[in-house]
């Protein structure tokens, strides 16, 4: 493989580079697409929000969407973990996990994010099966039962007229200080919305259902589910070890086409949006797949003018 100079290597297989894969695919250009398989979205059951897949696997999205990738022949699958990138624009260098050496002339991150530990005991046994982050994506299913809202500061005040599009049955549990101004701590009394400072001793749950939160301070909360803010962080450093500009987040930060500060270098879906919905992340995928494909064609033009 490293004697082929791939036109584009993306580096993470999900929504997003799979998308691009597709559109470059269509467009005759070689691609790798580089992915460690261990998606953001394993933990959940259902995938939602994604015209003619709503409520589909996530695994079972990312093998339909190989296989209709396979059409294509100048796509490849590298089952590996990029570790490094080295070069320069028209030829980069990425070295993986296993010692594969895989150049190409452009670069697509789309690595997305992943999931900080909040350190909350039985998170873990109830997140992706009745505790959530998007309400797009999961709140269809919690409509009107009795939830817990994880935030706090200024996410909980933007979050808390959302989530009563879903339910108005919610408790709001900070774990720790609210970070909340008297204002906004009324506005939430106006709403008749409970309000609990107390460290998050514990989730209760019977096989991924939870049952009910309990604080530090003995206080039991019953619930049927869970939004709670992840603390996030890029899903490889790769982006920012070649010298991409990152925002305080740790987006990458990208123009209205994917294109990153970098020259060849793009970026698309999780790791440079703040949407974190997979119809958005694809979206972003082929609009970015477009712009890369028109920068290829135009320096071949160019070459052979």
């Amino acid at each position: 493989m490293e004697k082929q100079l791939f036109d584009v290597a993306i580096i993470g297989g999900g929504p997003a580079g799979l998308n691009a894969a597709l559109v470059l695919g269509r467009a005759r250009k070689h691609i790798a697409v580089i992915d460690e398989g261990r998606p953001r979205n394993a933990v959940t059951r259902e995938a939602h929000g994604f015209l003619t897949r709503d409520g589909i696997r996530p695994g079972e999205f990312r093998r339909i969407a190989k296989e209709e990738i396979s059409a294509y022949p100048s796509v490849r699958f590298v089952a590996e973990t990029a570790v490094s990138i080295a070069g320069t624009d028209g030829r980069f260098q990425i070295e993986t996990e296993q010692g594969q050496t895989i150049a190409s002339k452009k670069i697509l991150f789309a690595v997305g994010m992943k999931d900080r530990p909040l350190g909350i005991p039985g998170l873990a046994e109830v997140y992706g099966k009745s505790a959530f982050v998007c309400p797009y994506c999961d709140g269809w299913e919690l409509r009107d039962q009795p939830l817990v809202i994880i935030v706090k500061g200024a996410g909980l005040m933007h979050f808390a007229p959302l989530i009563s599009g879903w339910t108005n049955r919610f408790t709001v549990c900070t774990n720790g200080p609210d970070e909340l101004t008297d204002t906004q701590r009324e506005e939430l009394q106006r709403h008749q919305v409970p309000l609990y400072d107390s460290p998050i001793r514990s989730i209760d749950s019977n096989e991924g259902i939870v049952q009910q939160v309990v604080l530090e301070d003995g206080t039991t909360v019953p619930c049927r589910g869970i939004f709670f803010q992840p603390e996030l962080v890029t899903g490889s450093d790769l982006p920012r070890a070649i010298g991409c500009q990152m925002t305080e987040a740790g987006a990458v930060v990208v123009d209205e086409f994917g294109k990153t500060n970098v020259p060849g270098v793009y970026s698309a879906g999780d790791a440079a949006s703040r949407m974190y919905q997979a119809i958005a992340a694809a979206s972003m995928g082929a609009i970015v797949a477009a712009a890369m494909n028109n920068e290829l064609n135009m320096e071949a033009w160019n070459r052979n003018g």
